[in-house]
């Protein structure tokens, strides 16, 4: 007999499951980081039974559960992908009401430092927007930030003598160059307009 059944009232036992589950849930972050709890987790993870990430690029990459903080009631629990290392929503409604905390903003990093050899290789590929095979320019500030970023990594990777694997593309001159351009071709049509004045002048005497 449940020894909550003369004592609890409804309410009260709704309180008392609620906080059941949620002592269930931390203790489910910590088991997770456990030996026990990472090979079980593993386990999960080859079967993708966590879900495949839904970039293309990646080709249906398995996902780890994982929280965006460890401090519960602030995030629920997002989908991670080792290869190019971003966060999801769940596909399901049900998992998307689940704590983030219940998994804990450590435990994917934790299991790839115990199974290195699960760790993936990183997505290179980018999609490239085209209109009849041509490439259009990429107004967007996210676009130009992130080749920015990668330009800068590669640099500085070359720069310590390490190969940092990005497919190489052809560099679009920057607008400050394409202004000098400009201002370079303005002198030079004004350079024969100024000799011709000169010279109806004269003509003119």
């Amino acid at each position: 007999m449940d020894v909550f059944e003369l004592d609890c009232d409804d309410d009260m036992r709704e309180v008392i499951e609620k906080s059941a589950r949620h002592l269930y849930g931390l203790v489910h972050a910590r088991y997770i980081v456990t030996t026990r709890g990472l090979a079980k987790m593993l386990e999960k993870y080859k079967k993708g039974d966590f879900g495949k990430c839904p970039r293309v690029m990646c080709k249906s990459h398995p996902l780890l559960p994982t929280g965006q903080s460890d401090v519960p009631n602030v995030k629920a629990v997002k989908l991670y992908c080792a290869k190019c290392e971003d966060l999801y929503n769940p596909k399901s409604s049900r998992h998307t009401v689940i704590d983030g905390a219940y998994f804990g903003t450590s435990f994917h990093n934790i299991i790839f430092q115990v199974y290195p050899a699960l760790i993936p290789p990183k997505s290179l590929d980018r999609y490239t927007p085209r209109v009849y095979g041509f490439k259009v320019h990429a107004p967007a500030t996210l676009i130009r930030w992130q080749n920015a970023r990668r330009d800068e990594l590669r640099k500085r990777l070359r720069r310590l003598g390490i190969e940092s694997g990005f497919k190489e593309e052809d560099v679009e001159p920057d607008e400050d160059d394409l202004e000098e351009d400009d201002e370079d071709v303005e002198v030079d049509m004004a350079a024969p307009a100024a000799n011709l004045n000169i010279e109806n002048g004269f003509t003119n005497r």
